[in-house]
């Protein structure tokens, strides 16, 4: 259904292009049972001139027959089209509308109001981009509209209206308006609904649907259609993080090999150097090809295929990713889980999990707890029964490769399957990564300052023994700085001229950890202290053994620092501050991170998006902008010579 246009009859391919070349706007209704979500859609498509003649001779002779106005006109037989939908008067399954006007296209999917079929509510909910949740002016702020809005914030959904509706049966009173409205902003202020507008609207009689209420004059604000024509959503998709994944290999004849599969996110050129997951194969966009020519740009959600400069072998359930921005893949998760089968969900009861282009068997692992949606409560709980959300820990057979729904939809998100009946029993989006705490020692642990991890006496071999072999004391040496300051390429020019000095020495460095020890850790503040530990950990190691070690990490935290120090002894630790300015790391920066901290990509990065703590009193500061790495080394030897650790 379109939007009437002069265009139609003068010029059907001007007014095609102009049709083509409007954004999309996917919302939804929902709201507790009987708040009116059909009838807003109905008289939204009425108001605007949206129904064919026919249609509208149907549904009046409808309304009258099974209609729930008394006979007069009844908008939500519009989207009420199941038998059992009409003799019951309400909504069971989720139905679409598609329309437009001079402004936008619409879809919209209006979905049931009671607990029974808040699965269905999800399904909907899951591609839109906006919510309308309806609140009836009589009643207030109820169960389903705060398990609706829970869904909503759950599913990321920035942008909701809450239609205070059946404002005629109220009086119109502004004052009850109001009373909703804080009613709703005191419960949604524990939610994730960053844009949130309030509308009073009554829509048996189209009060502020499309045009302004006259009975309502108190309300100035937009009315429904205006807000839903004028909603800015163009920030809202990610554009940054290519994700590709592969659906189907094209192979027609010798001479093409493409990749088929839609975009989940971000921008894709000719020309530019992609890798693909999990073989880490790399190689670069020859063309971008679709069945009307080849595109010099692609972007999500288009649907393509590519063509790569080099034979590289990958197939379906692979993902080709922009190389240098890769998600995470691994085989454990955790993740919000909506559940949607009448039989309970069991941990440990093995299911498929569906994402993106894979298909793989898995298993809830734990059942962190379980949410109340009234209260937000969360209360420990065997299992999931219909409807109900949880947090969960997945583990698959095989890792996937995915970025948390937050910042990405099409690869944060899964659905589970039931084996033996096929049927889709539940829904999950994906959360940020967080180690799990059961492998994750705690710093509390350590002992207190000046006291070593280990002890002589679990070794034959005393400290005074390895003194005497090695001739040098043990001592772990931090390089810490910002990301370019030099701090690994000083701690390898050190450690050579330790050796060439006859030294026992060994390197330990934060992103070589990062490739093995660490692999499975991230770049938030957490993940960064876990990462120094394990490291602490094993220059503890290397020093009991008698060695020097040099160790260059970021380390932006001084009270972790610290930490560092009480778990190797602070009697055999030392802080370097490699304190290379700001401008000159940006300069060396080859990998294009501080660019991509500044584009707000990596939230977690120091000294832009992350603080970096200066160590208040290092026992070297040293500076790679003004002295040579040569030179660094050297003051590094010097350090240690001065305080008697080396002669």
């Amino acid at each position: 259904m379109s939007h009437q246009s002069d265009l139609i009859a003068s010029d059907i391919e001007a007014y095609l292009k102009q049709h083509e070349q409007k954004q999309l706007l996917r919302f939804i209704t929902c709201g507790s049972v009987d708040d009116g979500k059909s009838t807003l859609i109905g008289r939204l498509l009425f108001d605007s001139k949206m129904l064919y003649e026919d249609q509208l001779a149907q549904l009046e002779a409808d309304s009258v027959k099974v209609g729930t106005t008394g006979g007069k006109f009844d908008p939500a037989l519009v989207t009420d089209g199941l038998k059992a939908e009409r003799e019951q008067g309400i909504t069971i399954d989720v139905a679409y509308r598609y329309f437009s006007t001079a402004k936008r296209k619409f879809i919209i999917a209006d979905t049931p109001g009671h607990e029974q079929y808040t699965r269905n509510m999800a399904t909907g909910a899951s591609t839109a981009d906006l919510a309308v949740i309806l609140v009836d002016a009589r009643h207030g702020v109820l169960t389903q509209t705060r398990r609706h809005s829970f869904i909503v914030s759950l599913l990321g959904i920035r942008h909701v209206v809450v239609a205070v509706n059946k404002m005629d049966l109220v009086e119109f009173s502004e004052a009850r308006f109001n009373q909703i409205c804080e009613s709703y902003r005191g419960f949604a202020a524990r939610l994730d609904l960053p844009d949130l507008h309030f509308i009073p609207i009554s829509a048996l009689d189209g009060d502020n649907v499309v045009e302004p209420s006259q009975r309502m004059a108190w309300y100035r604000g937009a009315t429904l259609m205006n807000f839903l024509e004028s909603v800015y959503i163009g920030s809202d998709r990610n554009l940054r993080d290519f994700r590709f994944p592969v659906q189907w290999v094209n192979r027609p004849n010798l001479d093409f090999r493409g990749f088929c599969g839609t975009i989940a996110a971000g921008t894709i050129r000719p020309g530019e150097e992609v890798t693909i997951l999990p073989s880490r194969q790399k190689s670069r966009v020859k063309d971008i090809v679709t069945f009307d020519g080849n595109l010099a740009e692609a972007f999500a959600p288009l649907a393509v295929t590519l063509t790569l400069q080099d034979e590289v072998d990958a197939s379906r359930g692979d993902m080709i990713v922009r190389s240098g921005n890769l998600p995470r893949s691994a085989d454990t998760f955790d993740a919000m889980l909506v559940w949607m089968n009448q039989d309970a969900m069991v941990p440990g009861k093995t299911y498929l999990f569906k994402h993106t282009s894979q298909t793989l068997t898995g298993t809830v692992e734990t059942l962190a707890y379980r949410i109340d949606v009234n209260t937000l409560h969360r209360s420990p709980a065997p299992n999931l029964e219909l409807n109900e959300i949880g947090r969960v820990r997945v583990s698959l057979n095989a890792p996937i490769h995915f970025d948390p729904y937050r910042n990405n939809r099409g690869t944060g998100s899964f659905v589970v399957i039931d084996r033996l009946s096929n049927a889709t029993v539940g829904a999950g989006m994906i959360l940020e990564h967080t180690p799990d705490p059961a492998r994750r020692a705690i710093w509390d642990d350590v002992p207190a300052a000046g006291e070593p991890v280990t002890s002589d006496e679990a070794s034959l071999v005393t400290a005074d023994e390895r003194r005497a072999r090695f001739g040098q004391k043990p001592v772990t040496v931090l390089l810490t700085g910002l990301t370019g300051s030099g701090k690994t390429a000083i701690a390898v020019a050190t450690e050579r001229k330790l050796f060439d000095a006859g030294r026992a020495v060994a390197r330990i460095d934060g992103e070589q950890l990062r490739r093995g020890l660490s692999s499975e850790l991230g770049y938030t503040a957490e993940d960064r202290s876990e990462n120094l530990r394990r490291g602490a950990h094993l220059a503890a190691s290397l020093n009991d053994a008698g060695l020097i070690c040099l160790a260059s990490f970021v380390a932006p935290n001084d009270a972790v620092r610290q930490r560092v120090g009480n778990t190797i002894g602070q009697q055999r630790f030392l802080v370097v501050h490699v304190a290379t300015p700001l401008e000159v790391c940006r300069g060396r920066d080859t990998k294009g991170q501080y660019a991509r901290a500044d584009a707000g990509e990596l939230p977690h990065f120091p000294g832009v998006t992350a603080p970096y703590e200066v160590p208040p009193e290092p026992d070297l500061v040293i500076d790679a902008s003004q002295d040579s790495i040569d030179s660094c080394g050297d003051a590094i030897l010097r350090m240690l010579s001065e305080k008697g650790y080396i002669r």
